[in-house]
């Protein structure tokens, strides 16, 4: 099921955000997630308030 994927996305995204914040493209390559992956697991953790996400030149998203 597609959602059981977001979650294990969404785990792998949370291990590699222990280490600190990370841009959205650092994070691409350190969870070497496709592009859409990354976006549905994000609007998890979000929605679960999880992560932040803080707009400058990139997206930086962190731990809550």
């Amino acid at each position: 099921m597609i959602t059981s994927k977001i979650g294990e996305n969404a785990g792998l995204i949370w291990n590699a955000l222990q280490g600190g914040a990370l841009t959205t493209k650092a994070l691409k390559k350190a969870t070497k997630l496709k592009e859409a992956d990354l976006n549905m697991a994000l609007g998890w953790l979000a929605r679960e308030g999880k992560v932040t996400f803080e707009v400058a030149d990139e997206v930086t998203v962190a731990l809550a």
